[in-house]
């Protein structure tokens, strides 16, 4: 329902899950924080310059948007937004946590595959006024192990 991607469509994030990586990925394998049966959490590859290593949760299963997504999948997706937010308070030591998820051309989705952010927020971080940049794989490391640890405890 409501689906624009193009016939054809590669997705990115499908890929990731099924440990595909290449230079039109910016996503790698080491960015994955947490993967199980039905979702997979990384670090974002594109950051905004105050909120670094943010993470994006998606379904294993290639479902196109908020629209499609059944129950059993949101429970879990939002069951993991809540323990990376308690992840990010714990280890970035933020002040706070956003999360935001978007759905079709005009509501910002530009992933054909959903997908939700969820943001370590910080006093006077002007995150909606900050432009967002691709990062190297070797700077988001550091965010990934951080928060890889914090799960195998």
């Amino acid at each position: 329902m409501y689906n624009h991607a193009p016939e054809g469509y590669v997705c990115p994030f499908c890929q990731i899950v099924d440990g595909v990586e290449s230079e039109h990925i910016y996503t790698k394998q080491n960015d994955i924080i947490y993967k199980d049966n039905y979702v997979t959490a990384f670090i974002s590859s594109c950051w905004w310059k105050n909120n670094k290593g943010h993470v994006i949760i998606i379904p294993n299963e290639h479902i196109e948007n908020l629209y499609d997504l059944p129950s059993r999948l949101s429970y879990r997706i939002h069951d993991l937004e809540r323990e990376i937010a308690l992840a990010l308070k714990e280890t970035y030591k933020c002040d706070g946590v956003s999360s935001r998820q978007h759905n079709e051309p005009c509501g910002n989705q530009d992933v054909w595959h959903y997908h939700l952010h969820v943001f370590p927020r910080y006093k006077n971080d002007n995150l909606y006024k900050t432009n967002r940049q691709n990062t190297k794989p070797e700077e988001r490391l550091e965010y990934a192990q951080i928060l890889k640890d914090y799960f195998i405890k």
